[in-house]
């Protein structure tokens, strides 16, 4: 509707600068006029003055407008750039005769929620999909009641429009982590045939999975629908994009945050929220997620001590179980569980006393000897910058350089071969970083 309402603008605009062509009135399509005051069929209130300059013809600065207001002046200026030639002239009112005898509108009525949303997903599947997060948005209006459904409307698009200036799947990713870290049961089997569950259809489809499981959800009324989306919603929107910041920029307080975010350790966006509980505090939800990206802190460092992979397909499971037994608890159980997950992990810097740099783990190390270096020099009262020395966009970024060179003859009274030699070379304890 918006986009016909733009073009048959455009279209009024385009034929007042065409004189000496006979034009055909398609005014009453675009607004109407009800007590002696015009209205847009259209009629959106926060959309009326930028309606109103297109059909004016006048400049509309869009810049501190909500999203959907600059859309409409960008996809107007689409129109613009891109309505062919061929249809411009004498030709153009033959084209407006066209339109509007053979373009039909179709209304559909839907007599229940569950209908419209049905219609609504069924139609989404033909043409130009919207998102799985557009989708779950109309589900979760659909099920509002009208006197609180613009109230709710207004906090999913404040929340995707902070998400999206993040990035341009940030909002999907929320939803995600969001799902999972407070409602996901059950994960897929390791082995042959076996079948998505809650973890992989969130990952695939969530906006059917929260349609399939209304109940668990405890979605049952217009006011269930309705916490929904401004209470858990609102405040686990707020967490996720403080710790979205934290991982782009360090944070005080938040640091762990930052480091698991430079090893791609996506994974720990649910594990962040999934002991939050809605009613937490700013200062007590802080302190969770602090809790749980230090012991993912400690689990990343040891996982690369010891040679062990964190690839994603390698860890899920584990994380997964993880996300289950923090899920909703209090700071002094949170802190119990993971102490007891420290002392159980058989991976310690003890375990490896032979940790060195290899082909494969150069990102690695450099990320070890940061971090290392960052420490001593703030414990040295010396400047430092963690995000300095693994830049990699520096003019001279830090590299890793050997104290030892790569000469074996040097050191014949020390090793018996090469091997030996290279290997105690590339050991930790024989490496720096150095300016290019």
């Amino acid at each position: 509707m918006t986009s016909l309402s733009l073009l048959l603008i455009y279209l009024h605009n385009l034929q007042r600068q065409q004189d000496g062509y006979d034009a055909v009135d398609i005014r009453p399509l675009i607004f109407s006029a009800r007590f002696g005051e015009k209205s847009f069929n259209l009629d959106v209130p926060e959309r009326t003055p930028i309606m109103e300059a297109l059909y004016s013809g006048k400049q509309y600065d869009a810049a501190d407008q909500p999203e959907s207001v600059r859309t409409i002046l960008a996809r107007y200026q689409d129109i613009e750039a891109n309505f062919p030639d061929t249809l411009k002239g004498p030709v153009l009112p033959f084209f407006l005769d066209w339109l509007t005898e053979n373009v039909n509108l179709v209304e559909i009525t839907a007599y229940s929620d569950d209908d419209a949303y049905t219609i609504f997903e069924t139609m989404n599947d033909r043409g130009l999909s919207l998102t799985p997060t557009d989708m779950l948005k109309g589900y979760l209006l659909a099920n509002i009641d009208d006197g609180h459904k613009e109230s709710a409307s207004a906090v999913w698009k404040e929340r995707m429009r902070q998400l999206g200036e993040l990035g341009k799947e940030e909002d999907a990713d929320f939803v995600k982590a969001w799902l999972r870290a407070k409602y996901a049961a059950s994960i897929r089997e390791r082995k042959k045939d076996a079948v998505n569950q809650d973890f992989e259809r969130i990952g695939s489809s969530f906006n059917k999975w929260v349609k399939d499981k209304r109940p668990a959800l405890g979605l049952n009324t217009s006011a269930d629908f309705r916490d929904f989306v401004e209470r858990r919603f609102d405040r686990y929107s707020r967490h996720y994009l403080r710790a979205r910041q934290a991982a782009l920029t360090l944070t005080p307080g938040l640091e762990y945050v930052y480091y698991n975010a430079h090893n791609y350790f996506t994974l720990q966006y649910p594990l962040l929220l999934a002991p939050i509980l809605p009613d937490d505090d700013g200062e007590t939800a802080e302190r969770k997620m602090r809790l749980v990206a230090g012991y993912l802190d400690i689990f990343i460092a040891r996982r690369i001590w010891n040679f062990r992979t964190l690839a994603y397909s390698s860890i899920v499971y584990t994380m997964f179980n993880l996300m289950r037994e923090i899920r909703d608890k209090s700071v002094p159980e949170l802190v119990t569980i993971l102490r007891q997950k420290v002392d159980e992990m058989w991976e310690t810097f003890a375990s490896n006393t032979r940790f060195q740099l290899h082909r494969q783990n150069r990102y690695q190390v450099h990320y070890l000897l940061a971090r290392i270096t960052r420490h001593i020099e703030e414990c040295s009262g010396v400047p430092s910058s963690f995000a300095t020395y693994v830049d990699r966009t520096l003019k001279k970024p830090f590299e890793i350089e050997h104290l030892w060179a790569d000469n074996f003859e040097r050191h014949r009274d020390e090793f018996d071969s090469a091997y030996d030699f290279a290997e105690y070379r590339n050991r930790i304890g024989g490496l720096v970083l150095l300016p290019r």
